[in-house]
């Protein structure tokens, strides 16, 4: 049985317009091209790395594997997102609240405030408030 390993014209065609397309794409094009395809292994990769390396590592030197193939992942995940066009976290209405009470509290102006020292006394007001510390003869 024999095969037929010789191209049509058609199928030397239409991988010189796939070639002429390659050669156009950017950088950035034939990066992501090239994650999109093989992003999966390289996370797969980093994930066996951290599991083997725990088997025969101590501590502070796992510690450190570890922490650098999870950065490397959530990295990879990163561009990842960024390439696909993934919306950026919206932040949580808890954060906006604290924010405007903290650009509220920053924009009022404080109460004046007032110290009254007597031989036996010292006296703060401070608005409404008032706080009076007495000496004690013993």
């Amino acid at each position: 049985m024999m095969f037929n390993n010789k191209k049509t014209t058609e199928e030397i065609l239409a991988q010189i317009e796939i070639d002429k397309i390659n050669a156009k794409s950017t950088a950035k094009e034939i990066a992501s091209k090239h994650l999109g395809k093989h992003a999966i292994n390289y996370i797969t990769i980093l994930v066996v790395i951290g599991v083997v390396s725990s088997q025969f590592l101590e501590g502070g030197a796992l510690t450190a594997v570890i922490g650098l193939v999870s950065t490397a992942a959530m990295a990879m995940i990163g561009i990842l997102q960024h390439i696909v066009g993934a919306k950026e976290k919206e932040e949580k209405p808890e954060l906006e609240i604290i924010k405007s009470l903290i650009k509220e509290l920053s924009d009022k102006e404080d109460d004046p405030m007032q110290v009254d020292v007597t031989d036996t006394d010292v006296t703060v007001t401070k608005g409404e408030s008032k706080v009076t510390a007495s000496k004690t003869n013993k």
